[in-house]
């Protein structure tokens, strides 16, 4: 048995693929023609509004994390022993410069 194959715009495509809405991004549900889908982030689908929601939740605490990552690593440049300052004094080097 053949597969079924179509041809848009030139490019070849498998029916026998599953489609983005064939089931629920997080717990896999086959997600029915006449059942209600819910979306999230325009391309991702959920079979309930709770997978939605856990998705959103575990999205947020990566996002949370990530930004408390870069915000130590901008205080970590900006600290008096990388930056050549301590208690607002800045050190100078006093010396005889021979130019010859």
């Amino acid at each position: 048995m053949r597969s079924a194959v179509a041809y848009i715009s030139g490019r070849q495509f498998d029916s026998n693929q599953p489609h983005f809405l064939d089931s629920c991004f997080l717990c896999h549900k086959s997600l029915g023609r006449k059942s209600d889908i819910f979306m999230y982030r325009g391309d991702t689908p959920f079979c309930s509004q709770e997978c939605r929601q856990e998705q959103i939740d575990m999205d947020e605490t990566g996002e949370s994390r990530w930004r408390m990552t870069a915000a130590k690593r901008v205080t970590n440049r900006q600290t008096p022993e990388t930056s050549g300052e301590s208690d607002g004094k800045r050190s100078v080097r006093t010396g005889t410069l021979v130019v010859a």
